[in-house]
Formats: C-alpha cells, structure tokens, sequence
C-alpha cells in the first residue's frame, strides 16, 4: 500500500510471497532446461579439435588452411591501399578548394550567397557571438522601448551602473522612463537594502526584487521536483514581481493608445535580467544560468494585454574599467583574456580578510594560492593522485560571486555625486505618471517579507564606482595582432642600454658606506683560471681540492 508523503509505493513481501516467486521461477527454469535436452539444443558451441594426425591428407588441408589465411590478409591489405588513396583524394581536393580563395571576392561572394541559400538552418554563429552583434542588438532594443529597466545587483549597485547607456537613454526620442530594478536583495543586509532604495530613489524610481529560482535550478541544487515542495520552498518564491507588474500596467493604462508598451530589460551580465522576465511571464520563456553571456540577441516576451518585455544581451565592458569591475561583470575569463586565479586576487583584494574566513569556513591565508588551496580542501576538489584541483575551486569561487549564492555588500557613500546628465528636469520626467507613494509602500511589503542575512554573515566589499559600457559599434577594438617595426624595437633597445648606463653610474656616485653594505649582504663568488692545457685549477689558497685528480 503506497503510505502518505512518499512518492513511491514501498517494494518489500512477505517471506512467504517471495519464497513463492522464488520456486516458480526456478521450476521455470528446470522446464526450459528439459525442453532444450529434449530438442537437442546445446548451449555452449564446439570447440575446433583442430586435424588429427591419424587424418589421411593431413599436410594438404593445412596447406590449404594457409593459402586461405594468406588470402585474407591480402585483401585487408588492398582495403588499406584503397583507403589511402582515397585520403589521398580527399587532400587534393582540399588544396584545391584553398586556392580558390585567389579568385576574385565578388565571385566568392556569390558562392556564399548561394551556399546559405541552399542551407538556410546553418546560421553564421562567429557572428552571433561577436561583440559587435551584441552590442547592435542591445542599441536595438533600446531604440524600439518605451520604458528602460535598468537591472542592479543588491551586492553592488554603484558598480552595476553604466552612465554610457543612461544618457544615451535620455537622449533618444519618445521621451523614454528609466527605471532602477534592485535585484538579489536576499543577499544584502536589510539595512543597507533600505539605504541603497533612498539614494537612487533621489535619482530614478527604484523597484525591489527578488528573483525565484527555476525549476532547472531547483534540481540542480537537489531541491524535490514535486509541486508542493517546490511551490512552498523559500527559493521558489518571488518577490517584488506584482509591483513592477502593476507599476508598468498603470503606465501603460495612463499612456493610453492602442499600441502596446515596450520595456526593454537591460544591465551587465549576471546581474538577472532573464530571471527577472521568466518571474514576471511566471514561466521559462528565456534561458537563464549561472554561466555570463547566455543571452545573445533580442527577445519579446508578452507578460500582459498591453505590456511586452524586451530581453537583451549584457552591456559590453570597456577595457579601462578597474580590474576588481572587469573581474565581476565582464566576460574575460570565459574568452581566455584573465586567468581565473588572477581574477580572484582581484576581488580578494576589495574584501576584508576575516569576514572571507568566516564566509566559507576557512583557516587563515597569507595569499591567493594558499586560499584556493583552502577551498579545494574544504571542498573536496581532487585531482588524480589526490592532488588538490585549485582551478576547479577558483572557479567554484566566481561562480559563487556572479551567481545568486555568496552574500557580500557595499556601503553607500555621500561621495558620489549626482551625475551631470540627471537634472531637476530629468527626475520629474521620470517620476510623472508614476506614483511615488505606492511605490514606496510596495517596496516596504517587499522587505517586509524577506529573510535577509546579518551584517556578520555578509562580506563587505569596496565597490570600484560606475562601470563604464561599450555601447556605440564603432568604439568596439577590432581584435589584430600587434606587430612592431624593427626599427622601435632597436630604439627600444637603445633606450634600455641608456638606462642601464644611467643606473650604473649613479651607484658610482653613491657613498662607500652603502656600498660596503650592499656587498656585506650579497653572496659573492670568486673567479677561477682554468687553464686547459694542464686541466689543473689554479687558485689562489693552497689547500683549494683539485677534482681532476684520479685515484686508483
């Protein structure tokens, strides 16, 4: 009988039931044993005795056994020659179709043209993945919105900031709103949740959120499958989504037409922007992971009668930027520009050293190598031979800070002023048709009905400020190998010499005395005169060993 709260019925018998079952199939088995003896079948195959002796003709047979043998290998033979010249074939064509790059490009041209013609499904995925399209797609979706949400992690707004795209939204035509979306606020502490909601609320409006977690991730953290755990679990509940739901509704109600409104969901990579349209769809309709850059192109997803929502790929960041930003929101790791180690140096480097420890349950670390060597131990990252896999847990360690798990924040600071694009003007645009007080209170229900961590459960981390975005194609590097001419790097050359020149005469000049204890501290080595006629070590102590000699 299946019990309450288990998914399945349980499996175990009685002793006499599988007893039961037992005797039957072994009397089965006897049946079809005497059947086949009967029927004289036998299982196990003869095996070749091989010619007796006492056979008459016993040297022809094996004579002809390996003319048969030898035929064999023969043909095999001939099947490896035909093989080969058919690689052979192969290559030639090859370096044929190569030379046809000489011919002229509008002539290519057309055969591509015809080539995609005749296989339509095989699209050009180096152009998709390319910054380029990238940024081409999100000045699209810019360009076709109404509204602008704006997606900043909780864990670091001032860094999730791309002035670049705030102006370029203000500039465009069809007086465009912008709208800040506080996302991952379960990671923050209350307090400087609350603090961060007043300092860009003086800016734009802001809405609180807070992301559930997929089905797909559900299973991949082990959380049970079945509807009533999933459903009542903490992780599947989303927060702040009948807000911003209601707040883009009443927007489009009071813009009235019968067009509906478009809202474009921009911001870095990372910070949930899929995530925060599957939440307000209330199903999967874009891909979402853990994994920067997942989304490529443009997507229009109706949540609504009169609202569509707009996802778009993350914002390109500019080389410049700091190191501890570009180890956070860029995609150079994944390209192969930074190495994971030195990306985690960078972010170890902007934390407080014990609030690290406490954090992931470590001992002490005086460097990056003994920290991943920590964590691998901690962790169980093993490689073969039980070496411990400290790349596996430096990328253990992004993860966890680019994804949805590792609680740290920054403190909002007086320093940051105002930007200069956002006027008087600017913020009452922004907050007209949208009621400020509703808002608020929606935000305060939000926080209301979150668990959020303690400041001592938290890392704090220091934000590098405002993270600036490649947003117009032109600005884009183009990716060449950088070749020097000969002739800087025989000035370079020069120059070094000149250097090195300068350096040495100005120890000339230095006093004796730094000099004298310059030389106490260096271990210094005296010449020895070989002389190879004689192969014997001339020194100048007397009692100096001489290796050469040979003892009998």
């Amino acid at each position: 009988m299946k019990r309450p709260k288990l998914r399945k019925a349980s499996k175990r018998l009685s002793c006499s039931k599988r007893y039961k079952i037992q005797k039957k199939v072994k009397e089965h088995n006897r049946k079809l044993r005497k059947e086949a003896k009967k029927k004289g079948v036998k299982n196990r195959p003869k095996k070749d005795p091989g010619v007796p002796n006492s056979a008459p003709f016993k040297e022809e047979v094996l004579r002809e056994a390996e003319q048969r043998r030898l035929q064999i290998e023969e043909q095999k033979e001939k099947q490896k020659q035909a093989a080969k010249e058919e690689r052979a074939k192969k290559r030639k064509q090859e370096k044929e179709s190569g030379s046809k790059e000489k011919e002229p490009q509008a002539k290519k041209a057309r055969e591509d043209n015809g080539i995609q013609k005749k296989h339509p499904e095989k699209k050009n995925t180096e152009l998709r993945n390319s910054k380029r399209f990238q940024c081409a797609e999100l000045n699209k979706v810019i360009d076709a919105s109404d509204v602008v949400i704006e997606v900043l992690d909780a864990r670091d707004p001032l860094g999730c900031r791309c002035p670049q795209l705030e102006e370029m939204v203000l500039q465009k035509e069809g007086n465009k709103k912008l709208i800040f979306v506080l996302n991952k606020i379960d990671l923050v502490p209350k307090a400087n949740v609350d603090k961060w909601i007043q300092k860009l609320q003086q800016e734009f409006p802001v809405v609180a959120f807070k992301a559930s977690v997929t089905k797909a991730q559900a299973k991949k953290n082990r959380i049970k499958a079945s509807k009533e755990v999933y459903d009542n679990s903490y992780g599947a509940a989303c927060f702040g989504n009948s807000v911003l739901t209601e707040l883009l509704t009443r927007y489009a109600a009071s813009k009235g037409g019968d067009s509906r409104l478009r809202v474009g969901v921009v911001g870095f990579p990372n910070v949930g922007k899929s995530s925060l349209i599957n939440n307000l769809k209330e199903s999967t309709a874009c891909i979402a992971g853990v994994k920067r850059g997942i989304t490529k192109s443009l997507q229009e997803v109706k949540i609504s009668e009169n609202v569509n929502l707009l996802d778009s790929p993350g914002i390109l960041a500019c080389p410049s930027n700091p190191a501890a930003a570009m180890a956070l929101r860029s995609l150079q790791v994944e390209e192969g520009q930074e190495s994971t180690q030195e990306a985690v140096r960078v972010l170890l480097k902007q934390c407080n050293q014990t609030q690290v420890i406490l954090q992931f349950n470590i001992a002490n670390y005086r460097n990056v190598a003994e920290f991943l060597t920590l964590l691998a131990k901690k962790r169980g990252f093993l490689q073969k031979g039980g070496v411990l896999n400290t790349e596996q847990a430096a990328s253990a360690f992004l993860e966890d800070w680019t994804g949805a798990k590792l609680s740290y924040h920054c403190k909002p600071t007086d320093k940051e002023a105002t930007p200069a694009y956002v006027t008087d003007a600017v913020i009452a645009d922004m907050w007209s048709s949208l009621d400020r007080a509703q808002l608020q209170t929606g935000n305060e229900d939000t926080l209301r009905s979150i668990k959020f961590p303690t400041p001592a459960n938290s890392i704090s981390f220091t934000s590098s400020g405002p993270t600036r975005g490649l947003l117009v194609v032109s600005d884009i590097p183009v990716e060449k190998p950088s070749v020097r001419p000969v002739e800087e790097l025989v000035v370079e050359a020069e120059n070094n010499n000149e250097s090195e020149q300068i350096a040495v005469e100005t120890k000339a000049d230095e006093p004796e005395k730094v000099l004298s204890e310059e030389k106490t501290k260096r271990v210094q080595f005296k010449p020895v005169a070989i002389d190879n006629s004689s192969s014997t070590v001339k020194t100048d102590d007397d009692d100096a060993y001489d290796f050469n000699t040979y003892f009998k």
